[in-house]
């Protein structure tokens, strides 16, 4: 079958949050939507959990704001700075690594609200991946240390007029030491995650949020030279500006020319994910069987954190479109799904009772969603992969505790593999933006660590993994729709707990 890939490419794209009909775009302000712009600060205490004990950090926290906006007009923060203040206390554990320079990655959540006479709708936004470049630490008699970590950030819009706020909440620092010869430190890091002080007022930005100058006039009606609309199905409605159009609209022309001089690599355009990427909240809850048991434990609710578009790549000659991002769960500031408590028949009769957390490892959870866009329905398959480490704690058996220490793990981390299939025309089944349910299996690996004086690993072992297919372990999770940030006033924002399917 020969495909006619300058017609293929002409098609409209398929935009998706992470496999969802819905985008947020960086986007280029029109002349009529430059409005004043505000240099915005926030000078902040945080309360950090570093290994020398509790300590207080000034945090400044500066953007470059619209003083005011349209209703959904796209807000995008510039000249972002978080700048942290370390005091020669919270350096000490660095001089103890004979540390010469030290860096850090910072992710502030800051959340987005706006007020109006309907009240008040908030949402989060995580600004992640700010950058702090190495900085030398001082001498013994030195003082204290400031790292300044800068980079882009999501959009924002709101739907509703009223007064919008920005304020800086939770404070992520990944922080790197390298020794005097430019090699890491043995441990090369530290990660802390602070909270805002009590007794302060958070405010980064106010902005005024107008409604439409005129909303009585009516909506342009099309031309006779107007070209007959796309066969495709209608797309809804995606936010993109004029400005994020006209670029995109570049793009396909480049790859329009590429393929008359038939160049074979031009046809996939992969959007620069500075157009499309943002952030987004939701939770999820379910039911993983442990096989060897003979039950099911609850799941949840998971509280996850996504970052949407990290890579967006539109195929118009395969008609596929792939989409990256990434998830990472959160408890209690912890990454990790919340603790939850099991009963199951040991070895077909013995009662046993216990609590199992599963951590998160490694880097953040990959969500991949393959669309294919040349039938009428766009069916979707994702795929959501996390590394996993599985913890047993106040383990009772036939209602006797057994101390298993405070320990007891799987000896690596498992991947959980899950999987959701949809359509969206009309909207079915599982998409990332909507929700649904999600299956898949695990192999749970062996147990170590676990026992006080006598070695339960055996047991557990025996009891639990799952190192053949035989013994694989059934999940399912069902997801709510996600709350994007920036369209807090959604009408799934705040995020709201599913019910989970067995």
């Amino acid at each position: 079958m020969t495909v006619d890939a300058r017609a293929a490419a002409r098609r409209p794209i398929h935009w998706a949050v992470g496999g969802a009909l819905v985008v947020a775009t960086a986007l280029v302000p029109s002349a009529e939507s430059a409005a004043a712009e505000q240099t915005s600060e926030a000078a902040l205490r945080y309360a950090c959990p570093f290994p020398s004990g509790p300590e207080e950090v000034g945090v400044v926290v500066s953007a470059v704001l619209p003083t005011s906006v349209r209703t959904g007009e796209e807000i995008r923060p510039s000249q972002v700075s978080v700048e942290v203040n370390l005091e020669p206390t919270a350096l000490a554990r660095f001089g103890e690594l004979d540390a010469a320079t030290l860096s850090a990655v910072a992710r502030l959540t800051v959340r987005n609200t706006v007020r109006n006479t309907v009240g008040d709708r908030s949402a989060d936004a995580s600004w992640q991946d700010l950058t702090a470049p190495p900085v030398a630490l001082p001498g013994p008699d030195g003082g204290g240390l400031a790292l300044t970590a800068t980079g882009d950030v999501p959009t924002v819009s709101f739907g509703s007029p009223g007064r919008a706020t920005l304020a800086p909440a939770e404070l992520a620092l990944s922080l790197s030491s390298l020794t005097g010869a430019g090699e890491p430190t043995t441990p090369p890091g530290l990660d802390v995650t602070c909270e805002p002080a009590p007794g302060q007022e958070p405010e980064l930005a106010a902005i005024t949020v107008r409604g439409d100058s005129d909303p009585t006039a009516p909506a342009p009606q099309p031309s006779a030279s107007d070209p007959a609309p796309d066969p495709a199905p209608t797309r809804p409605a995606e936010g993109l500006s004029p400005g994020a159009r006209e670029k995109i609209d570049a793009l396909t022309d480049e790859r329009l020319e590429a393929l008359d001089g038939e160049d074979p690599g031009s046809c996939p355009i992969e959007i620069p994910p500075e157009w499309v990427m943002t952030t987004a909240e939701t939770y999820a809850a379910g039911y993983a069987n442990a096989a060897k048991l003979d039950g099911a434990a609850a799941l949840g609710p998971a509280f996850m954190k996504v970052v949407l578009n990290k890579r967006y790549i539109n195929d118009s000659c395969a008609s596929t479109v792939d989409v990256s991002s990434e998830v990472n769960f959160d408890y209690q500031g912890r990454r990790q799904l919340p603790p939850t408590k099991a009963t199951f028949l040991s070895y077909g009769f013995m009662p046993t009772t216990a609590t199992m957390t599963l951590e998160q490892v490694g880097p953040p959870a990959a969500i991949h969603t393959h669309t294919v866009t040349n039938t009428p329905t766009y069916p979707e398959e994702t795929t959501v992969t996390a590394q996993l480490v599985m913890r047993l704690s106040d383990v009772e058996v036939n209602g006797v505790p057994l101390d298993v220490g405070p320990d007891c793990r799987t000896v690596r981390p498992f991947e959980q593999v899950l999987r959701g299939y949809g359509q969206s025309y009309p909207p079915a089944g599982y998409l990332v933006a909507t929700g649904g349910s999600l299956t898949g299996y695990a192999h749970i690996p062996p147990f170590e660590g676990c026992g006080v004086g006598e070695d339960l690993d055996p047991i557990f072992t025996s009891a639990i993994s799952s190192p053949g297919k035989k013994a694989d372990n059934y999940t399912k999770m069902t997801q709510a729709p996600l709350c994007v940030a920036t369209n807090p006033e959604g009408p799934d924002c705040p995020p709201r707990v599913p019910k989970p399917e067995r």
